[in-house]
């Protein structure tokens, strides 16, 4: 494995454990509302945030409205990375079977059976009856069905068919993404104007037409309406980078995005500073004027790009060396995203009546949320499920037109 592709995995690694950190600390933010929302009622916030506990400490505000600008956009990059080559190497059809045995099964089973397990928490704390016949009443009740970070999953499997859609007709289109991003590795400024430029007019009618917060939901299915078209963009800016050639392009160990890591950490601070004084008068659905939304998207779209480029290049330059923490955090990243909320909300659930300050509260939950859902996902991988779902996944390739094969879905085929 080259030092980049390392990096890249670490990375990986970094990122799971912010997710996890991200979402243990959701129910102390110091910008929940006193109590609860009732879970029958809409819109739904509970959905966000299914715990709202009385202890609260603001700087988990700050932390999390930094990880909101450019986490899950990097996670798009990142996930777009390996899908050139993963093209290339099986064929639209044998790809797009891959995935859909590797993302849209397991995704099926956790929003079917997990969901229901982790949402009952958040009903049972605003409840007139908490019992599980009403609560089952209640969620069925729902317009739709909440499927938690899963959201992201439904995302990506439908932008890897994007992918395997244009590589059968439109042949050649990733070597011409590829082209785009030649000058990265000598002038990531230069990919960074592109990107921003490409995602300001994507984002910004979108922003301005609904609030930057609002999600829609259908059936399982959940997006947030402004950066849809946003988070497209990043994953075929994957695409691209990976296209060109991980080792030549953006992210060379020793180009100038990881040479450069000290200017792009200040740029990621200013950015957030950009995008956090004109947000900072909309909150609470309050309707600022037109030039302070505009100023607020623009903010987003600049502090989101130097985000992702300061967490690139940070890991570039210092995480660019094998360890098995990493390693195994690494390989267990997808599962233990697919895992890891059910635990968050109960034990958020279990600490409510704890006499204990915010950030020891925090603590405990990201602490038993890592280690159990790590745990769980290194015991699901050593069950031998190739053998248990072969089958299956010859099925899957035979509709799709071509044989699975026989190997294991390899680390760079991991989403995320």
């Amino acid at each position: 494995m080259s030092r980049s592709s390392m990096a890249l995995s670490n990375l990986r690694a970094v990122v799971i454990v912010t997710v996890l950190a991200f979402h243990s600390i959701l129910a102390y933010l110091a910008s929940l509302p006193p109590v609860a929302r009732p879970f029958g009622e809409a819109p739904y916030r509970w959905q966000a945030i299914p715990i709202v506990d009385s202890e609260r400490f603001f700087g988990f505000d700050l932390f999390c409205a930094w990880q909101d600008l450019s986490l899950m956009s990097l996670m798009f990059f990142l996930s777009g990375l390996f899908v050139p080559s993963s093209l290339t190497r099986k064929g639209s059809a044998t790809f797009i079977s891959d995935r859909l045995f590797r993302i849209g099964l397991p995704l099926v089973l956790v929003v079917v059976l997990l969901t229901p397990i982790t949402y009952f928490p958040p009903y049972s704390v605003t409840a007139a009856d908490p019992s599980v016949s009403a609560y089952w009443q209640q969620l069925t009740a729902l317009p739709f069905w909440p499927c938690g970070p899963q959201w992201f999953l439904w995302q990506l499997l439908a932008l890897n068919a994007l992918a395997a859609g244009l590589q059968r007709f439109v042949p050649g289109w990733s070597e011409r993404l590829g082209r785009m991003a030649a000058t990265g590795r000598a002038h990531p400024v230069r990919f960074f104007a592109a990107l921003s430029a490409l995602t300001a007019p994507a984002y910004l009618p979108l922003a301005l037409t609904y609030s930057p917060w609002e999600w829609v939901s259908f059936g399982p299915f959940s997006f947030q309406i402004s950066r849809s078209l946003h988070y497209l963009i990043y994953f075929f800016a994957g695409c691209a980078v990976g296209a060109y050639g991980i080792d030549r392009g953006l992210l060379a160990i020793d180009g100038a995005l990881a040479r450069h890591w000290p200017a792009w950490l200040a740029a990621s601070v200013a950015g957030f500073v950009v995008w956090a004084l004109p947000t900072s008068q909309m909150l609470d659905g309050a309707k600022a004027a037109l030039p302070v939304q505009i100023a607020a998207g623009i903010g987003f779209v600049t502090a989101c790009a130097t985000g992702c480029f300061v967490l690139l290049a940070l890991c570039l330059s210092f995480a660019r060396e094998r360890t098995r923490i990493l390693d195994s955090l690494s390989v267990n990243a997808y599962s233990m995203y697919m895992l890891h909320y059910i635990f968050v909300v109960w034990l958020q659930f279990a600490l409510l009546p704890v006499a204990l300050f915010a950030i020891g509260k925090a603590a405990i939950v990201f602490g038993f949320t890592l280690a159990l859902s790590w745990s769980a996902a290194v015991a699901f991988g050593n069950v031998r499920w190739a053998s248990h779902l072969a089958h299956a996944k010859r099925w899957m390739g035979a509709s799709f037109g071509e044989p699975a094969p026989a190997r294991l879905v390899k680390q760079d085929d991991l989403p995320g």
